[in-house]
C-alpha cells in the first residue's frame, strides 16, 4: 500500500481493521458515521492498495456521480492514479420510454464494460437502477468492438458494416458520440472510447493514417497508431442477420432479450470476485423494489402495444433485488451508513472519527464571514486546514481575503499538498468535492468554499461544447442544394467524387453552374463555398462560370450595405468621442462580492466580466452585448458590472421586458446583494403608486442604487442623479418607441445589453464589429443538453414524461397558446393526472393575479403550469425540468428555442416535447421550425438559432425589402461576411 501525504497517515490505524476485514467474505464490516464525501475518503484510502477491483452500489446515478468525483479528489490527493475509477451510469430514459438512450452514456457505460472486460483492476461506482438493468452477454460484447491499427488492410465496405452492426449512425457530418460519416477515402468516426472523433484515412484497403480532430474545427488534434471502436448501442445483432446492416429504432434495446439467447448483468463482467460495498444496504433494497415497481407499470400500462412493439417484459429486461445478492453473496461485503445502526451480520463495526462542517458551527447561512474565520483558525492551530476552491480565480480571491484578514494561506496542486503539522497556513487547493469534513480530534480539516461562505453546492466541471460553430455552413450540405462560391457566384451542388489529378488522389465537391459549366473544388479550399441562405421559398439565380454578373452584383450589394450601416457607423462614431470618468480597478468589496458567489464561473463568463471591466476602465461609455444561452449565467456577469458601478457612485437601472419578470430579478438580486451596503428598488406595474413615488424619489435623489424595472424607467418622468449603467435584458422585446430612447442612452451612459438569442441586426452588427460582443457558449457547470422530442400528440406520452418529472420531485411546463381552450386544457389534465397540483397563467388575466399565479409555481406550491407563450422571456424555476408544447407548429423558432430554455436550469436531466399534428397538416417553414429544433439540441446553440430563425424567416423581415434583395442575389453567409 503506498504511503499517504503525512496528514492523513493518521487514518491509516483507523483503517487497517477494515482493510483486514474485507479481504475475507467471511467478515462484513460497517463503517458508520459516514456523511457528504466522508465516504469517499475512506474509499480512497482503502483502495490504494493492490488487489481485486472494488463494486461501490448507491441507491441513484446522481449519489453515484458525487461519489465518482469525490474519490478522483481524494484519489488526486493521495498520490494515485485516477484511471482505476470507473462510472456506470444508468440511461436516463424511464423504462420503455421509446427513445434511444444519449449518446455520451452509452460511451461511458461502453468504456466501463471495456475496462472490465479487459480484466483490468477497477474501482467501479454504480448505481442501484444501472445494476439492476441487464446487459449483453460478455462473450457479444468483446466479439463487437474493433481494434484498428495504421497500415492494416481492411475493405472499406466492411468497415462500415462493421460499424452498422455497433450501431453507429451515418450521416453526413459526425457531432456526437455514435456517429460515422463517408467522403471518399476518409471515414470519420465518432468512437464511443474516445472523448474526440477519429478520422480514417483509407489509400485503396490500406489504413493510412488514424487521427483525433475537433469537431468544431474539423483540425487533427492527434496522430494516433492504432484506435478502438466500441458498441455505440446496447443492441448488437448477429452479423449474419439482416438486421445487422440496419439502423436500429431508437427503442432497439427493449427488445434485447429476443436477441441474445440470455441476457446477463454487470456483475458477469468481473473476472474475479470484487470487494462489494453497499451505501446504505436498506435504502437500495428499497431503491430496488420501487424501481421494478415502476417498470413493471410502465410495462402493463403499455397493454398490447408492448406485444406489437415486441418489448421484452420487465424480468427479462431487468434483475431483482434478491438475484444480485445471491450471485454477491460469496464476495466481500462493506457497509456504508450514516448511523451505528447495521444489522448483526455487519461486523465489526467502526465509526469514522469526523463529523460534517456544519456540526462545528461552519457552514452556517447568516454567519459573518469574519466569525467562520476565526474558527477556522481556531482548528488551524490544532491541525491541518484545507480549502477546496473550484477554479484558480477563486483561489486568488480567497488569497486576497486571508491576506486581508492577517490569515497565512497558500495554494498547493493537490497532489503536491504536504502540509502536516499544526499551525500550518491554510492550504487552499483547486478541485471537485461536494462536502468536507472535520475529524473528531481537529487534526484534519477539509472544507469546501460553498461551505466557507454558506452557499449552494457545485457540480461537475463544464464542458465547452465541441459542436461546430456559427458560420459552419457546409454541416448538411444536400446534393442539389444551392451554394455559393465567394469568387464566382451561386451554382447547384452535385455531390462529392474522388479524382485522380497528375497522380493525387483527393476529394471534390461538384458545382454546376447556369449553362452546364463545372468546377470541381478540392476539399482544402472548403472556405470559398457557403450553402446559400436567403429568403424563405425563394429560388436564387444561379451565375455563368467565368461571367460578368456576379462581379456586378457583389459591388451593388456592398454600397446597397454601405448606405444600410451610414446611421449605425454615425452613432457609434459618435460615442468613440464622449468620454465619461473612468471607473477604478477592483476594490476588496469587489472580490468579497465575486467570492461569494454559489456556483462556478464558465470560462466564458469569467471572460465575458473581464471584457466588461476593461471596457468600465475606459474612457469612452461601453455598449456590449452579452449573448449567453438560456440560464448560462448571463444575470451574474450583470450583477458584476452593477455591482462595480455602484462601488464607483454611479446608479444602474436593469430594463426588462415584462413585470413577472421584473419581480424576480429584484427578488434575484436582492438575494444577491443582501450582505452588501447597496440598496435596490422595482418599478413596474406591480407597484402601488405610493411604492412607485418611493421608488422615483429614491432614483432622483441618489439613495437608490440600483433600479429594475420594465420600460416604465424610459418614461420621461423618471430621473436619475448619476445614472451610470443600464442592463438591458433581452432587448428584442422591447418596441421601437423604447429602443429610440435606448439608443439615446447609448452616447450617454455605458449600456450591457444581455440576449439569449441575439435579434438578426444586433447578431451582424456584432459579427461585423460594429459593437462589443461577449458570448456565453460554456454551460454552466452540470448543465445537460436538453433532450428535445418532436412527435405527434399522444395522450399517454403527455402523462408518462409529466409523471416521469413529478416522480423525481420536479415540476412541469404545459403550453397551450389558445387562451379560449386554456381552461378545459387544464381540467383535461388534471383529469389525467388527478394527484397533480394545477396553476393556469396568460397574458390576459389580470396583472397581480398573473402575478400570483407565477409565484405560487416558484415557490413549489403547484406541480404543473398551464400556461401561454408568457413564459417565453425569462422566468426562471430550477424546479422544473419537463416543458410540453402543443401545436409547436404554430410558433417561431426563437421561441421555440425560448421555451426549451425554460428547463434545464439545474443539474438534472432536462426534457422538452413538442407535439404537432398530422404531418401533412405542417407547412414546409414549420417543418423547417422544427427539424430545427430537433437539431440543434447541444449546449450553447443560441448563436445557429438564431441563424436559422434568420434563414427561414427571410431576412427581408428584419433587414427591410432592399437588403432582403442583397441577401437574396448573394446569400446569407455572404452577405455577413460583407457587413
Amino acid at each position: 500500500m503506498p504511503a499517504p501525504p503525512h496528514a492523513f497517515q493518521v487514518w491509516d490505524q483507523l483503517f487497517q481493521p477494515i482493510h483486514d476485514a474485507v479481504q475475507h467474505a467471511a467478515t462484513r464490516p460497517c463503517l458508520s458515521g459516514i456523511q457528504g464525501a466522508m465516504g469517499a475518503f475512506a474509499l480512497s484510502m482503502l483502495t490504494r492498495a493492490d488487489g481485486p477491483s472494488f463494486l461501490i452500489v448507491t441507491a441513484s446515478d446522481e449519489d453515484a456521480e458525487r461519489v465518482y468525483d469525490d474519490m478522483r479528489f481524494f484519489q488526486t490527493m493521495l498520490g494515485l492514479p485516477s484511471e482505476t475509477l470507473a462510472l456506470f451510469p444508468e440511461w436516463e430514459t424511464l423504462p420503455y420510454e421509446p427513445t434511444a438512450p444519449a449518446p455520451e452514456l452509452i460511451a461511458r457505460r461502453a468504456r466501463t464494460l471495456h475496462r472490465l472486460s479487459e480484466r483490468a483492476r477497477t474501482v467501479l461506482i454504480t448505481s442501484v437502477p444501472a445494476l439492476l438493468h441487464r446487459v449483453m452477454p460478455v462473450s457479444v460484447f468483446m466479439d463487437g468492438f474493433v481494434r484498428l491499427k495504421a497500415g492494416d488492410t481492411i475493405e472499406r465496405e466492411a468497415l462500415i458494416a462493421r460499424l452498422l452492426r455497433l450501431g453507429y449512425r451515418r450521416g453526413s457530418v459526425v457531432e456526437i458520440p455514435g456517429e460515422f460519416s463517408v467522403r471518399g477515402g476518409i471515414i470519420d468516426v465518432y468512437s464511443t472510447a474516445y472523448d474526440d472523433p477519429l478520422r480514417l484515412e483509407l489509400l485503396g484497403d490500406t489504413i493510412e493514417s488514424i487521427r483525433q480532430f475537433d469537431p468544431a474545427t474539423q483540425k487533427s488534434t492527434a496522430k494516433l497508431p492504432d484506435a478502438l471502436l466500441l458498441p455505440a448501442r446496447e443492441l448488437l445483432h448477429p452479423a449474419d442477420r439482416p438486421e445487422a446492416l440496419e439502423p436500429l429504432p431508437p427503442d432497439a434495446e427493449w427488445r434485447s432479450p429476443t436477441v441474445y439467447s440470455s441476457m446477463e448483468t454487470l456483475l458477469n463482467y468481473f473476472h474475479e470476485p470484487p470487494i462489494v460495498v453497499l451505501d446504505q444496504p436498506s435504502a437500495l433494497a428499497k431503491k430496488a423494489s420501487e424501481f421494478l415497481d415502476e417498470a413493471a407499470d410502465a410495462y402493463l400500462r403499455l397493454g398490447d402495444v408492448a406485444e406489437e412493439k415486441g418489448y421484452s417484459s420487465p424480468e427479462h429486461l431487468y434483475a431483482d433485488w434478491t438475484e444480485l445478492s445471491t450471485a454477491m453473496q460469496p464476495w466481500p461485503w462493506l457497509a456504508l451508513e450514516p448511523l451505528a445502526t447495521g444489522g448483526p451480520e455487519w461486523q465489526p463495526i467502526v465509526t469514522f472519527p469526523a463529523q460534517s462542517p456544519g456540526s462545528v458551527g461552519l457552514a452556517q447561512r447568516g454567519t459573518p464571514f469574519h466569525e467562520t474565520l476565526a474558527k477556522l483558525n481556531q482548528l488551524r492551530l490544532v491541525g491541518p486546514v484545507v480549502i477546496v476552491a473550484r477554479t484558480r480565480g477563486q483561489l486568488d480571491r480567497l488569497l486576497s481575503l486571508f491576506a486581508e484578514q492577517d490569515l497565512p494561506a497558500t495554494t498547493w496542486k493537490p497532489h503536491e499538498w504536504k502540509v502536516s503539522s499544526q499551525k500550518s497556513p491554510f492550504g487552499l487547493i483547486q478541485g471537485n468535492l461536494s462536502k468536507g469534513f472535520v475529524s473528531t480530534d481537529g487534526r484534519l480539516t477539509i472544507i469546501t468554499e460553498e461551505e466557507l461562505f454558506a452557499k449552494g453546492m457545485r457540480h461537475r466541471p463544464a464542458q465547452k461544447s465541441k459542436t461546430a460553430t456559427f458560420l459552419s455552413s457546409l454541416d448538411d450540405l444536400k446534393t442539389g442544394d444551392y451554394v455559393v462560391h465567394v469568387q464566382h457566384g451561386i451554382a447547384r451542388y452535385e455531390g462529392l467524387r474522388r479524382l485522380s489529378v497528375q497522380g493525387f488522389e483527393s476529394d471534390y465537391l461538384i458545382l454546376r453552374f447556369a449553362g452546364g459549366d463545372t468546377l470541381y473544388v478540392p476539399l482544402d479550399r472548403l472556405n470559398q463555398v457557403q450553402r446559400y441562405k436567403g429568403a424563405e421559398g425563394h429560388a436564387p439565380k444561379m451565375d455563368k462560370l467565368g461571367g460578368s454578373s456576379w462581379g456586378r452584383t457583389t459591388a451593388k450589394v456592398k454600397k446597397g450595405i454601405e448606405e444600410m450601416a451610414h446611421d449605425l457607423v454615425e452613432l457609434y462614431a459618435n460615442r468613440e468621442v464622449v468620454q465619461r470618468s473612468e471607473y477604478g480597478e477592483d476594490t476588496t468589496l469587489t472580490h468579497a462580492f465575486e467570492a461569494a458567489f454559489e456556483y462556478e464561473e464558465t470560462p466564458d463568463q469569467i471572460k465575458a466580466i473581464e471584457d466588461i471591466k476593461r471596457d468600465l476602465e475606459a474612457p469612452k461609455p461601453m455598449d456590449r452585448l452579452v449573448c449567453g444561452d438560456v440560464g448560462y449565467g448571463k444575470t451574474e456577469v450583470a450583477m458584476r458590472a452593477a455591482f462595480k458601478a455602484v462601488e464607483h457612485n454611479r446608479q444602474v437601472v436593469v430594463l426588462v421586458p415584462t413585470t413577472i419578470l421584473a419581480q424576480q430579478h429584484f427578488e434575484n438580486f436582492s438575494q444577491r446583494f443582501g450582505p452588501f451596503p447597496i440598496r435596490l428598488g422595482t418599478l413596474s406595474r406591480f407597484q402601488t403608486p405610493k411604492e412607485a413615488k418611493a421608488v422615483l424619489a429614491g432614483a432622483a435623489d441618489g439613495s437608490l442604487d440600483i433600479i429594475i424595472g420594465t420600460h416604465r424607467l424610459l418614461q420621461k418622468n423618471v430621473v436619475f442623479r448619476n445614472l451610470g449603467l443600464v442592463i438591458v435584458d433581452e432587448e428584442q422585446w422591447f418596441g421601437v418607441r423604447h429602443k429610440e430612447r435606448l439608443k439615446q442612452l447609448r452616447t450617454q451612459v455605458d449600456v450591457l445589453t444581455l440576449t439569449a438569442t441575439p435579434i438578426p441586426r444586433t447578431l451582424q452588427m456584432a459579427m461585423s464589429g460594429l459593437r462589443d460582443l461577449s458570448v456565453i457558449e460554456s454551460p454552466p457547470v452540470g448543465r445537460l443538453a436538453i433532450r428535445t422530442h418532436v412527435m405527434r400528440f399522444h395522450e399517454e406520452t403527455v402523462r408518462e414524461a409529466i409523471m416521469r418529472e413529478l416522480g423525481r420531485g420536479g415540476q412541469v411546463y404545459y403550453v397551450h397558446n389558445r387562451v379560449q381552450t386554456m381552461e378545459r386544457t387544464g381540467t383535461w389534465l388534471q383529469q389525467l393526472i388527478p394527484e397533480a397540483r394545477i396553476v393556469m397563467a396568460h397574458g390576459q388575466m389580470d396583472e397581480r393575479l398573473l402575478e400570483g399565479v407565477m409565484w405560487k409555481f416558484l415557490k413549489r406550491e403547484a406541480d404543473i403550469l398551464v400556461t401561454s407563450a408568457i413564459i417565453q422571456s425569462g422566468l426562471d424555476v430550477s424546479n422544473a425540468n419537463t416543458i410540453l408544447v402543443n401545436r409547436a407548429d404554430t410558433f417561431g423558432l426563437s421561441q421555440l428555442y425560448q421555451l426549451r430554455g425554460r428547463v434545464g436550469r439545474s443539474g438534472q436531466q432536462a426534457y422538452a416535447y413538442f407535439f404537432t399534428p398530422d404531418e401533412g397538416a405542417l407547412s414546409t417553414d414549420a417543418q423547417k421550425r422544427l427539424v430545427a429544433i430537433q437539431e440543434l439540441t447541444e449546449l450553447g446553440a443560441g448563436f445557429r438559432i438564431a441563424a436559422a430563425d434568420l434563414e427561414i424567416r427571410g431576412a427581408g423581415n428584419f433587414l427591410g425589402k432592399q437588403q432582403s434583395g442583397h441577401i437574396a442575389a448573394i446569400g446569407m453567409d455572404l452577405y455577413l461576411q460583407m457587413v
